[in-house]
């Protein structure tokens, strides 16, 4: 697949198809991308600040909350952009490097999950050696692999993009540098590139699903053996923030890029990547504080020392 040609910009459609509605849009995109943003930060805040929080469990979460800010910073305030011009231009290189972050955060995030259920396998089901398991080289070893991996992989993936013929237009239908809506502007076969990312699909995201699954199935099978419901009510509280963040997250990225060829219709796939992009970092702040107790406690803790600092003279 030699470099042909391939235009210097693209035309990202985004929601044209609203019209004149789209700057209606705008308001509520950006409400949501700020408490996104705001509700990440929090957390990414908390577990710095709180010393009960310097646990595995909460490291994993902040690395998560990061990488949901990041993800989010990738696609959305260039979208918002385009809601107030008619001019919905990337740079060729803008769209590629666009491309290398989006998926290298999102596998991320991912391989993240998988080892938040990892740690909590080992706080359940291996209590007693819970402090050797998960020591601190060890949780730093786990995330520095999170992060490395899919940033290494995303390279000969986003190089074979820059050295591909677009010439069926620079028309992009989507709001940012999506994979599907970008190979159909490719004039090559492009089956050989399909399967190089469904292999990447089940590295990052169906083997992190799978290791979260086996890691649940023990948790669920040791605490169904403690005896007081009461201990066992106290195990699953601890999995339940993110039992939901694994819900959300998989069957939507499962549902759009999971798959040996696009089988899903690009405006379909367009609606359920807005709702992973800018909806799912708003809720994933409520989830990890309404969901845990911890959490919860450690909010509760901040707000009185607050009031103290107010009410003392």
């Amino acid at each position: 697949m030699s470099n042909l040609s391939h235009p210097s910009e693209f035309i990202l459609l985004g929601f044209t198809t609203f019209g004149e509605l789209q700057v209606v849009l705008y308001g509520p995109f950006l409400v949501l991308y700020l408490l996104a943003f705001m509700g990440n930060v929090i957390i990414i805040a908390m577990v710095f600040a709180d010393a009960h929080l310097h646990t595995p469990m909460y490291f994993f979460l902040g690395n998560f909350a990061l990488l949901e800010i990041l993800v989010t910073m990738t696609a959305v305030p260039k979208m918002l952009s385009d809601l107030l011009v008619s001019n919905k231009t990337i740079s060729f290189t803008s769209c590629m490097v666009q491309f290398y972050f989006y998926f290298s955060f999102g596998s991320t995030s991912f391989l993240i999950l998988a080892d938040m259920a990892l740690d909590r396998f080992v706080a359940i089901c291996h209590p007693l050696r819970y402090g050797t398991l998960m020591s601190w080289a060890v949780c730093a070893w786990m995330a520095g692999t999170a992060w490395a991996a899919p940033f290494l992989a995303m390279v000969p993936t986003v190089l074979s993009r820059v050295q591909l013929s677009y010439c069926h237009g620079n028309i992009i239908n989507h709001f940012f540098c999506d994979n599907a809506p970008l190979l159909q502007l490719v004039c090559s076969d492009t089956s050989l590139l399909e399967f190089w990312d469904f292999i990447l699909s089940l590295a990052f995201v169906l083997s992190s699903f799978l290791i979260t699954l086996i890691s649940y199935g023990y948790i669920v099978t040791t605490v169904l053996r403690i005896p007081s419901t009461r201990g066992r009510q106290k195990a699953f509280s601890t999995c339940s923030s993110h039992l939901t963040l694994v819900f959300i997250g998989y069957s939507s990225t499962i549902f759009v890029y999971v798959q040996p060829r696009k089988t899903h219709s690009v405006e379909l796939n367009k609606m359920v990547v807005l709702v992973t992009s800018i909806l799912t970092p708003v809720l994933n702040p409520f989830i990890l504080t309404f969901r845990n107790e911890t959490v919860k406690t450690v909010i509760q803790g901040q707000i009185q020392r607050l009031k103290d600092l107010k009410n003392s003279p």
